[in-house]
């Protein structure tokens, strides 16, 4: 987990939540895991999944019911087994909060904003500072 010795500065932070989702999205998920004071994982792919690659589905199934629900995407009840689906993922704007210890960041999914954003909050440790989340918000 990332420590610093010093409340970090925003660009820092934001640094640190750029790589942890480029790991994330190489099917990297230790490693993502190892970046920050982690919240459950699978919650967050889940998340991620339900207001992505879930939400589509089910608006191109509304839009047209002879087409294949899933778009060319994993299985509903498979979302786990084949992860593919985070490249298509990436991070759009950050939104910090007033006290500049918590935020949380789009999700693209196609190059549209998804349902669903990660938070994050910097705290102190005994250590010294962390990052901590994500948390999921809808």
């Amino acid at each position: 987990m990332k420590i610093w010795t010093e409340r970090p500065a925003k660009a820092d932070v934001e640094a640190v939540v750029c790589r942890y989702f480029s790991l994330l999205r190489t099917e990297r998920i230790p490693e993502a895991v190892e970046l920050v004071d982690h919240t459950s994982v699978r919650h967050v792919l889940k998340s991620l999944w339900a207001g992505s690659v879930e939400a589509n589905a089910d608006e191109d199934a509304d839009e047209d019911k002879d087409k294949d629900e899933t778009n060319g995407s994993p299985a509903a009840d498979g979302w786990d087994q084949d992860l593919s689906w985070l490249r298509e993922l990436d991070l759009a704007d950050f939104h910090w909060g007033h006290e500049g210890t918590g935020f949380y960041v789009e999700i693209t999914y196609r190059a549209r904003i998804i349902e669903v954003s990660l938070s994050f909050w910097v705290k102190p440790t005994d250590a010294g500072w962390v990052l901590s989340g994500p948390a999921t918000l809808w």
